[in-house]
């Protein structure tokens, strides 16, 4: 680990050594071995940094720390919170933030936008074949046993016809950095992904912060995205001006800030279940005048919880009948119940045989190495060799149900062993992989924390994905883990033009 020295006037060659005395708020600066968003390998800042960067030698700590403090009010004054399930300390939080933003050249972003787009367009046309006619499992692409033992394959949905076709209307997809630069593809959230919420009122706060800065970068806005949610959600009904709800579990979930933040900025209903009401087959919503029809749903409520009369008997978040007004056509779910299928952490590893199935392409983004756990010699490997990868539950999000082999004991290594062991098709295995690290400010310092980025992807008429992202910060030095639930924050992501 080396420490890089700069002085902006003139720019000194950077000199690497055990410790150096810099210019703050750099002076503790260490890269590491992985990938670095802002420094190249000699030290030099990557030229679409470089605005922010001299911004930064210019300001000191204190003026730093004042901005981080101005951002905290903002978000504590506009109730940007999460819930964390399980702490002993209290559930609501403020959504922890970094005060620098993550940029990505335009280059890099197009080429992310077109694989992201080819992803979609492929993984929704899985779906409707799982569901129908089931080509892919025919012509062996794809095992039957891997997508009918999946936990979100939902038999109920098969010969179901989806209006226009499109099982996923929104996408969060997570990407990672590779030591070479490229992005790819870590996984898939295809059922009811969150945090938009995030990506945009961390833009309008650091558009207050940094104004000259945003300027003088020529940043692409995002603030287009809750329109372009509501046309995309439009496109699946017929006519386009049919009555849209968001149906959310409740202010105790997780997501509920970004739940009301969404239909706010979309002006339409948020509804509980208990606001809605099935009669001979059609959706209404309760309203002080009478009964309304509902013709679509945002659904923010796993496909479990949808409906008792159709899946969880004992759920009090859905709507009972829901499922068969649905299957009738007489109202339309974003997105459509069954299409974790395609999220399943197993199936992921088909993804880029899905894309060339379907698409006769090869992936323009692609995926990270996966073991199955299901293939006899890929799981003696992993289980031989538990301190060299990263395990996941198929059917788990948000960190839980993972082992990180180089920062786990003995003792769970043997507990996963085990549980690999009992339930084969419960678990992947991918390698350790050093997430690429971005500048932070923590704590009055500028320091690398790892990130990943999760752009939001829209399929509707067209595919629209908002020229940013969240990025995802794992906040406690040397760690891996980005999700907020496992003490991970966010940062804004800047999109340049040029």
């Amino acid at each position: 680990m080396a420490l890089v020295q700069w002085t902006w006037k003139g720019m000194s060659t950077p000199v690497q050594s055990a410790k150096l005395q810099m210019p703050a708020p750099f002076s503790d600066y260490a890269m590491g071995p992985a990938y670095d968003e802002m420094f190249r390998a000699n030290g030099r800042p990557r030229t679409h940094y470089r605005h922010l960067f001299t911004q930064l030698l210019n300001l000191p700590s204190e003026e730093l720390y004042r901005f981080k403090k101005q951002a905290d009010l903002s978000f504590f004054n506009q109730g940007i919170t999460f819930t964390v399930y399980g702490r002993a300390e209290g559930t609501e939080q403020i959504f922890p933030h970094d005060l620098l933003p993550r940029i990505v050249t335009s280059s890099e972003w197009a080429t992310i936008e077109r694989g992201l787009t080819q992803r979609i367009t492929a993984l929704n046309l899985f779906l409707a074949d799982v569901y129908h006619e089931r080509r892919i499992v025919k012509d062996r692409v794809i095992p039957g046993e891997i997508i009918y033992t999946c936990k979100h394959f939902r038999r109920q949905m098969l010969g179901v016809k989806v209006p226009r076709g499109v099982y996923v209307s929104v996408a969060g997809t997570d990407l990672i950095r590779m030591p070479d630069g490229r992005f790819v593809v870590l996984e898939d959230n295809l059922r009811v992904p969150s945090g938009v919420s995030y990506m945009l009122t961390s833009r309008k706060v650091m558009k207050q912060i940094f104004p000259a800065l945003f300027r003088k970068c020529a940043v692409r806005p995002i603030e287009q995205y809750s329109q372009a949610l509501l046309s995309t959600l439009r496109s699946l009904a017929p006519d386009g001006q049919s009555t849209i709800v968001l149906l959310t579990p409740g202010n105790c979930n997780s997501a509920y800030f970004e739940h009301a933040f969404l239909a706010r900025q979309m002006g339409i209903e948020l509804v509980e279940g208990r606001d809605l009401v099935v009669h001979d087959n059609t959706v209404y919503m309760r309203t002080t005048s009478g009964l309304q029809r509902v013709d679509i749903i945002y659904r923010r409520v796993d496909d479990d919880f949808v409906d008792p009369l159709a899946f969880r008997a004992d759920s009090t978040l859905g709507v009972a009948g829901l499922f068969n007004a649905y299957r009738a056509g007489n109202v339309v779910l974003a997105n459509a119940l069954g299409s974790g299928v395609a999220d399943d952490k197993a199936i992921y590893s088909y993804v880029p045989k899905i894309i060339r199935y379907y698409l006769d392409e090869d992936p323009i983004v692609d995926n990270v190495e996966t073991f199955l756990m299901t293939d006899r010699a890929q799981r003696d490997e992993v289980c031989g060799n538990l301190e060299k990868y990263v395990v996941k539950a198929v059917g788990e999000s948000g960190g839980y149900g993972m082992l990180i082999g180089p920062h786990s004991s003995r003792e769970q290594r043997a507990e996963f062993r085990e549980k690999i062991l009992a339930d084969p098709r419960n678990y992947i295995a991918q390698p350790t992989i050093t997430l690429s690290a971005a500048p932070c400010f923590m704590n009055g310092r500028i320091e690398p924390r790892h990130v990943d980025l999760r752009p939001y992807v829209l399929f509707g008429e067209k595919v629209t994905i908002v020229p940013g992202g969240l990025t995802r910060v794992a906040l406690r030095k040397g760690s891996l883990v980005v999700n907020s639930s496992q003490g991970g924050g966010s940062k804004d992501t800047w999109v340049l033009e040029n």
